[in-house]
This record gives C-alpha cells, sequence and structure tokens, in this order.
C-alpha cells in the first residue's frame, strides 16, 4: 500500500470577501501558497479529507459548504460526506431523512441535532439530500463518551452486544503519545487524579476511533469521503487520524484498496 500522504491547507480569515472563494489564502505544509483551484485539485485525488472546524465560527461553516461543492463539482459526485455532530444510533433517521420519507421535524424529533445544526450543518445534511449522497453518522452515541469520563473505558465491555455495535470494536487502545491527548494531559494539570485524567482522555478516544472506524467501513475506491469535525479531533496529525492510519496498518486491513488522507 502506498505510504500516504497529506496535505494542511491553512486558512487565513483576513479580509475576507464572502461572494469568493479566492478571498481565502491557502498554504500547504511546507507554508507555501496555493490557489483555491490547486487546492481543491489535490483534494479531489485524496480518499478522506479532514475538515477540522471552530464550531461556533460561521466563516468555517461557509467555507466547508464551498469545498464540498467544489470537490462535488470536480469529482463529479463522487463524494460520501460525515460528520462528529451526527453519532451512529441516528444513521436510520438520518438517512431516512435524505430518502425523503421523513422531514425536517421528524428529523429534528428523531435524531440529537446540534444547537447550531439549524445555521451551520443542515446546509450540509441538505446538500446531501439534494445531490443524492449518502451522509455518515460517524461518531459515538455521547452516553457512552459520558460513561467513560465516569467509570473508565473497561465498563464498556459490560454493553450488551446490541449497543457495542455503536463503539468501535474493543479494546481501543489509548496512549498519551498520540497526538493531542499529551496536551490535554498538560491543560489538566498536575493536580488532577491519574484515574480521572485516563478516563477523561478514554472518553476523547472513544469518540476518535468510532469515528475512525465509521469512516474506513464506508469508504468507497474512486470516492473522497469529507469528514467533518471539530479542529481538535484531527489536528497534529492525531485523534480520528491516528486511529484510521492505525486501522489502515492492521494485516487483516490489507487489500488492493490505496487510500491518502488529507487535512484541513
Amino acid at each position: 500500500m502506498r505510504k500516504l500522504i497529506l496535505l494542511i491547507a491553512i486558512i487565513s480569515l483576513s479580509n475576507i470577501n464572502a461572494q469568493s472563494f479566492n478571498a481565502f489564502k491557502f498554504y500547504n505544509k511546507k507554508s507555501k501558497e496555493i490557489s483555491s483551484k490547486d487546492l481543491i485539485k489535490e483534494l479531489a485525488d485524496f480518499d478522506v479529507v479532514f475538515i477540522g472546524e471552530h464550531h461556533d465560527n460561521s466563516i468555517n461553516h461557509w467555507l466547508e459548504k464551498r469545498i464540498t461543492k467544489a470537490l462535488f463539482e470536480k469529482k463529479k459526485g463522487q463524494i460520501i460526506l460525515g460528520a462528529e455532530m451526527f453519532e451512529r444510533d441516528n444513521q436510520q433517521a438520518l438517512n431516512s431523512y435524505l430518502a425523503g420519507k421523513i422531514d425536517a421535524k421528524n428529523l429534528k424529533d428523531s435524531v440529537r441535532l446540534w444547537k447550531n445544526y439549524e445555521t451551520d450543518y443542515r446546509p450540509l445534511v441538505d446538500f446531501a439530500k439534494d445531490k443524492k449522497l449518502n451522509f455518515i453518522a460517524t461518531n459515538v452515541p455521547r452516553k457512552y463518551a459520558s460513561q467513560t469520563s465516569k467509570n473508565g473505558i473497561n465498563s464498556l465491555n459490560e454493553l450488551p452486544e446490541a449497543e457495542k455495535k455503536y463503539i468501535a470494536k474493543l479494546p481501543i487502545e489509548v496512549t498519551l503519545e498520540t497526538p493531542g491527548y499529551k496536551e490535554m494531559k498538560f491543560l489538566m494539570g498536575d493536580h488532577v487524579d491519574e484515574i480521572k485524567l485516563m478516563n477523561f482522555i478514554s472518553a476523547q478516544a472513544i469518540k476518535d476511533a468510532t469515528m475512525a472506524e465509521s469512516i474506513f467501513q464506508n469508504l468507497q475506491s474512486g470516492k473522497t469521503f469529507i469528514h467533518y469535525n471539530g479542529d481538535y479531533h484531527s489536528k497534529q496529525y492525531g485523534g480520528i487520524y491516528w486511529y484510521l492510519k492505525k486501522k489502515k496498518s492492521k494485516p487483516e486491513n490489507h487489500s488492493d484498496f490505496r487510500f491518502r488522507i488529507g487535512k484541513i
């Protein structure tokens, strides 16, 4: 399998004109400026693209939609969407909405939507609906992350098998060597109880591992999977990225299918 090729596009939010995609400045991992056209051309060659956002930044959300539409056009519709903002057990309701079987109100009543869904994420979901694209609910149900934070990751082993399908395959490796998790420990300070610290980090890990597994299970050759998540979930090549790369490296997952991962 090919060695992973990485791309980082760093966005400058100065002097933004909301009418022009070219108002943004993009830089690759060598800090060299590239045009939006070249960015989309390069991203179109990736199998997985992470868009790390700041949840309360409207400019980030505007740019997500523009990049998604540009990749849809460049790839002639061969894209798959997925997001942290939807949990695995909500996939059936989300699919029903995408298929036109339920309306927006029914979706709101059936799915745990984020408070900024209408303004920031519904445009992406409705784009998928309009273009007949798959939209994958990648995240672990929050109750399992809460359980892990309180009782530790080993408590998940006691769950019924029917519930474990909403979580990445157990056991899930949790290590402070994962980029980002060491930073979490530092930010929490030395006064935090070690068990509570690892439970907190493990709660983050099951989210990242579950999102990585969800992406891996839904990859399709020739299509680009665009994943929307908070910046912390993929920054510094940690989080979801780390678990996806680890999953790819396992012998049982080796195949002729090759994939490249990019980050924005």
